[in-house]
């Protein structure tokens, strides 16, 4: 398998009050990850990733409401950002597949959802530039988190075990797909998706939105009643 290209020296230099504010969240956020997580990069995934679902279905659900209020067209950000919240969902179901979690953790996801949602929430109708930018710097954070997940399979430290069925359907990966394979994919996904936030909060704050590195290829999750007809 060819892996995707993925420019890991893209960052977004934060300039101004909004966009310090979203590196130092990021910053604390990624602390209290490493700090309890450690080298599990398995299943600090499946714990990130419910939360990294949460921001694309928040803007998708606020901008839908608002332009059924200004009765306007949303320029395409409605349909990327649940295309995004999907992709993170897949994301965790693979991972899930992968690291089995705790029962422990389990009841962390619940509890850490429901927080970052509310304040997600919150957050992107007091300002959806500084909500897109914090999401920029959280996907920022997950390529590097990704990178030093593949250096662990590299260097034997997690096991490179084969990919669940899930991934290899999902992303069209071949039968003999493995950990290492389904990590590649997953950060270039996340580099899609650090590209995209970053831009949206360019074009809020009337900024060049720069180049946007493209996602994987992956299948279109159809609902139950296409795929019975």
């Amino acid at each position: 398998m060819t892996a995707p290209f993925v420019d890991l020296g893209v960052h977004h230099q934060p300039s101004g009050l909004s966009d310090r504010v979203a590196i130092g969240f990021t910053k604390a956020l990624r602390w209290s990850a490493d700090t309890f997580f450690a080298a599990r990069y398995g299943h600090r995934a499946v714990v990130l990733e419910t939360v990294a679902a949460v921001p694309g279905m928040v803007g998708a659900t606020i901008n839908h409401l608002a332009c059924l209020r200004r009765m306007c067209d949303d320029k395409g950000w409605i349909k990327t950002l649940m295309d995004e919240a999907e992709n993170e969902r897949m994301h965790l179901m693979t991972f899930v597949e992968i690291s089995q979690p705790t029962w422990f953790e389990r009841a962390v996801i619940i509890g850490v959802q429901w927080v970052f949602y509310l304040f997600f929430f919150a957050l992107y109708l007091v300002s959806s530039k500084t909500a897109h930018r914090v999401v920029g710097y959280f996907e920022e954070e997950a390529v590097i988190s990704y990178t030093h997940y593949l250096a662990e399979i590299d260097e034997g430290r997690s096991p490179n075990v084969p990919a669940p069925a899930i991934a290899r359907r999902y992303w069209g990966l071949p039968d003999t797909a493995t950990l290492r394979d389904v990590v590649l994919v997953v950060r270039a996904d996340e580099a899609h998706h650090r590209d995209v936030n970053h831009s949206f909060a360019n074009e809020i704050a009337g900024l060049p939105t720069g180049n946007v590195a493209p996602c994987p290829a992956h299948v279109e999750l159809q609902p139950t009643w296409k795929q019975a007809a």
